[in-house]
């Protein structure tokens, strides 16, 4: 029966996907939020229970997929298709813009699958990176006492900037660290542990709206990782 426990817990995913995408049809960005929150948590622990349990396999890789494609994938592109709905009211079809994160997500996941270079890292943004980036715009836009970052996340070309950029970057051949560990050494995990130390310290002082800077921390560091390397 234990080989079942890691499948249970990705339809957990996806079960929080499922109610993740309804929200999101009414535009309720908070509980769309919360529910992808929980699915990403379910999500993070398949993987670890199939390696403690040592009953990893084909089944559950893609079922990790197909869960992710609704919980990251297609959440994600609603969300930004509401945005770009309520900034563009005057050319209606440039919502179906943000749409390309569902695409662009699909496409990376079915590349992740038959990867067989990113067991220890990624190529290209993980769709949950780019889900949790995408989720907090609208919660941003609602409750930021700043106009600016108001007026910026209702403007449909930074939306639409912002959606070809993610969608670039989740299939772009950029190598970027996993936060997997294979021993807990300072000086192999250097670029991870400070990451996750300014990572907090960013989340601590500005809670959800630090969100999109952790990802873009998190791209540049890989970038400065990789030069280092070569």
């Amino acid at each position: 029966m234990k080989k079942h426990i890691p499948n249970l817990i990705t339809l957990g995913n996806l079960f929080c996907g499922t109610i993740a995408t309804i929200f999101a049809v009414q535009a309720n960005y908070e509980f769309a939020a919360l529910f992808v929150v929980f699915g990403i948590v379910f999500d993070f622990f398949d993987g670890f229970a199939a390696r403690l349990l040592n009953v990893s396999g084909e089944l559950g890789k893609q079922l990790d997929s197909l869960a992710d494609m609704v919980t990251s994938g297609v959440v994600p592109g609603i969300i930004m298709y509401h945005l770009l709905d309520n900034a563009s009211s005057e050319v209606s079809a440039l919502k179906y813009i943000g749409l390309l994160l569902t695409l662009g997500a699909c496409y990376r996941l079915a590349k992740f699958n038959i990867d067989i270079r990113q067991s220890d890292s990624f190529i290209g943004l993980p769709t949950p990176a780019m889900c949790l980036f995408v989720i907090v715009l609208p919660l941003i836009q609602i409750n930021t006492g700043f106009e600016f970052i108001r007026n910026l996340m209702g403007n449909p070309f930074f939306l639409i900037a912002i959606t070809l950029l993610l969608t670039l970057l989740m299939n772009a051949e950029l190598p970027l660290f996993s936060l997997k560990f294979k021993n807990y050494k300072l000086q192999n995990n250097l670029l991870k542990y400070f990451f996750l130390a300014t990572s907090l310290l960013m989340l601590l002082l500005g809670q959800y709206s630090a969100i999109p800077l952790v990802i873009l921390l998190y791209v540049v560091l890989s970038v400065v990782g990789n030069l280092r390397t070569k």
